[in-house]
């Protein structure tokens, strides 16, 4: 089959088309999918340029997938040939979805509405399933609160957006000054350019000096200590790239809740309830998009051959809403 492979461990610019690459075959409680169309996330460049993974078989990346089930493996029974799927796959899975087909375990996958399209699905579940994490499982918000979003123009941003709007909150969302407009129409009632002036000064006026209920916070360390200045007290804060500085507080200065979020380790962790709650959430997401409830962020279509340069623009930040690769159709 044909794919996309990675050559040398650490090296992102050896990302490889060959047409000889062997096609899985599924294991017991695995599918085989037919790739239609594929996700592109800053996973997928952290993982090729990640020296220490090497494997005696070449990785293929890609861990957002969409397309059709072509085998099954022995005990499947909640998927049949021929069903429209998409899933999140296993980081430790070397037959990702940057091929013509890719395997997954099936009780982590979810079936996908026949209105929803191949290359919105692609998009859907790293960022997708994150930030539906974050909002509706973690935070589970009060309706009639503000909520602080980090970079509304991205992935997890724009779903995020949305999803807190279905929970009656007030979206105050941060971006590059371009994708002010943009971050609007996904529903966020404020949007701050963070290239400009204080960020946190901004929300502070916003709230009367309150502070927001809650914080969506998917930058860094750093960034989610400077938020813990803006979270009212009893607020709720939910992180996907670090926790902040508690030594910047001091007990019981803010009552506050804090989430972490590592959806992806419900994979390598091999908890089964974990990994099942993927599905949960792809079959609930799917019919929100189905429905029009959820509008995919804004989407680039590339082939198969284009991955390697927007995986570089995705790394250098040059990509607002999403990208997916057409691999087969």
């Amino acid at each position: 089959m044909k794919a996309l492979i990675l050559e040398k461990p650490g090296e992102l610019e050896s990302l490889t088309v060959v047409t000889n690459r062997e096609m899985p075959e599924p294991k017991d409680n695995e599918i085989r999918v037919k790739v239609i169309a594929a996700g592109l996330n800053p996973s997928d460049y952290q993982v090729a340029e990640h020296a220490g993974l090497e494997s005696e078989k070449k990785r293929v990346l890609g861990l957002e997938v969409a397309g059709i089930v072509d085998a099954v493996g022995s005990s499947v029974n909640n998927f049949k040939m021929g069903d429209r799927v998409y899933y999140l796959r296993s980081i430790n899975n070397l037959d990702g979805g940057f091929a013509e087909y890719s395997v997954t375990t099936a009780h982590t996958a979810s079936k996908l509405p026949d209105e929803v399209p191949f290359e919105q699905a692609a998009v859907v579940p790293a960022a997708g399933y994150t930030a539906y994490q974050a909002i509706m499982q973690k935070l589970n918000p009060q309706s009639g609160g503000t909520i602080l979003i980090h970079g509304g123009a991205g992935g997890v941003g724009g779903y995020a957006i949305q999803l807190a709007k279905i929970c009656g909150l007030k979206v105050v969302t941060t971006c590059l000054g371009k994708d002010i407009g943009y971050v609007c129409t996904l529903g966020a009632d404020e949007a701050i350019d963070f290239t400009k002036g204080s960020v946190y000064e901004e929300v502070s006026d916003l709230t009367n000096g309150r502070g927001v209920d809650y914080v969506l916070n998917t930058i860094s360390p750093d960034s989610a200590t400077k938020d813990l200045e803006i979270l009212a007290f009893g607020g709720e804060m939910v992180v996907t790239a670090g926790f902040p500085d508690f030594s910047q507080i001091r007990f019981y200065d803010k009552g506050m809740s804090l989430h972490e979020i590592a959806l992806g380790a419900a994979h390598t962790q091999g908890d089964f309830n974990a990994q099942s709650n993927l599905a949960r959430i792809g079959d609930h997401f799917g019919s929100l998009i189905a429905a029009g409830t959820i509008i995919p962020p804004q989407i680039t279509t590339i082939t198969m051959e284009e991955i390697p340069a927007y995986l570089k623009k995705l790394k250098e930040g040059k990509i607002t809403g999403k990208v997916a690769a057409y691999i087969n159709g």
